[in-house]
């Protein structure tokens, strides 16, 4: 169907940081397949773990015990301090899982038409649920009625959430992005995660969070909340989860953790062998190779130097970052660039219209680092002159 209005291009190989086309062409992946492929193309330990496990077992279903399904779960809730895991197969299942874990949480307390905060510029998915949480009306046109239940609020007001707990008397959950995704990379203040930690504490609501473009090592720690020293009461995954491989998670701790029982949600692919294997050496390889440290570093030397090179621009209105998720916004719809960014054998993407997205993957070298900034900072003087 009709979805996507791709590029006039088709990749055939990728290796590392760099895709190629049909031609042999070499092209470098500032996306990552939109923060999915951290480890870059075809790293070899996952490419290895897939092919052992298609050798072994693909799929039985949850009607049984999936001792990779087991590993990965251990492993995340090692690294992020949850207690238990619901996989899906994808970001938007796994929001869906946290909206149905909200709804429930409500219900158990005879809370009638249990709500939750979502904010404006948030993204959580194309399913119903997840689009009307969405804070983007151009996602939701046309698919009305929207999903009740949703209050939303301005994103980084912390005000505007406490309104909302004096007023509300069915609010039972806040889901947010850490750091706005789709909504162009905008960073919160320091203390908003800690602040909605606060206030959920006080009002015995669950913190959400969508780390699905976040987590994974993204922004220079293993998951974005892990900058504010807090936790959420559920989180979740998917993106750079299985690098390429689909599969999306529903961690939760403390309260949460218990409230699905059998039969309350169900995946029949979710979680099986094949991606489990796959997203256990993506967890292996970025410990292993301190990624998320090299991340941070990396980013960090990025933004610099983007910041030198466009800083005294005029129309470029930020550069922000945190670890490999970059944004630069102008003062005008820049879509162009992702074709102009193409014929410069670069791959880029624009949101919002007007920020330009980098997310290359964790494993970039300094000198592919280096030719990003330069191609990039290179197209917007041009764009823009």
């Amino acid at each position: 169907m009709n979805t996507y209005a791709p590029l006039d291009i088709c990749f055939e190989r990728g290796e590392g940081a760099c895709l190629y086309d049909n031609q042999g062409t070499e092209f470098l992946d500032a996306l990552s397949g939109i923060a999915v492929c951290g480890l870059g193309h075809c790293h070899p330990a996952v490419t290895q773990a897939i092919q052992q496990q298609a050798e072994k077992l693909l799929h039985t279903s949850n009607l049984y015990c999936i001792q990779n399904q087991q590993q990965l779960a251990e492993q995340l809730c090692n690294i992020s301090g949850m207690d238990r895991v619901f996989f899906s197969n994808s970001g938007a299942e796994a929001n869906e899982a946290a909206i149905k874990l909200a709804r429930l949480y409500g219900n158990q307390q005879n809370i009638e038409n249990p709500s939750i905060i979502v904010t404006d510029g948030s993204f959580h998915g194309r399913t119903l649920a997840t689009l009307s949480a969405t804070g983007n009306r151009k996602v939701q046109a046309g698919f009305e009625p929207l999903v009740h239940g949703f209050i939303r609020a301005p994103y980084n007001d912390i005000d505007a959430i406490k309104s909302i707990a004096q007023n509300s008397i069915n609010t039972v959950a806040i889901l947010v992005e850490p750091i706005l995704g789709e909504g162009g990379v905008k960073l919160p203040d320091e203390n908003y995660l800690s602040e909605l930690r606060r206030i959920c504490d006080e009002n015995n609501w669950l913190l959400m969070l969508d780390e699905i473009q976040t987590g994974m090592g993204r922004t220079g720690q293993w998951f974005a909340f892990q900058h504010s020293k807090i936790k959420p009461d559920v989180m979740t995954l998917a993106k750079g989860l299985g690098n390429g491989v689909p599969i999306g998670a529903c961690l939760a701790q403390g309260k949460a953790a218990e409230l699905f029982q059998p039969g309350n949600h169900g995946s029949t692919f979710g979680g099986n062998p094949l991606t489990c294997a796959a997203a256990s050496a993506v967890i292996d390889t970025i410990s292993a190779d301190n990624l998320c440290q090299r991340a941070e570093q990396l980013g960090n030397k990025m933004l610099k130097a983007f910041t030198a090179q466009l800083d005294s621009v005029a129309a470029v209105k930020s550069i922000r970052g945190k670890g490999l998720m970059l944004g630069i916004e102008l003062d005008r719809d820049c879509t162009e660039l992702v074709a102009k960014a193409l014929q410069q054998n670069c791959l880029i993407n624009v949101t919002a219209g007007n920020i330009v997205r980098l997310l290359p993957p964790l494993i970039l070298s300094d000198q592919q680092a280096d030719r990003i900034v330069e191609i990039v900072s290179k197209l917007i003087k041009d764009f823009l002159n």
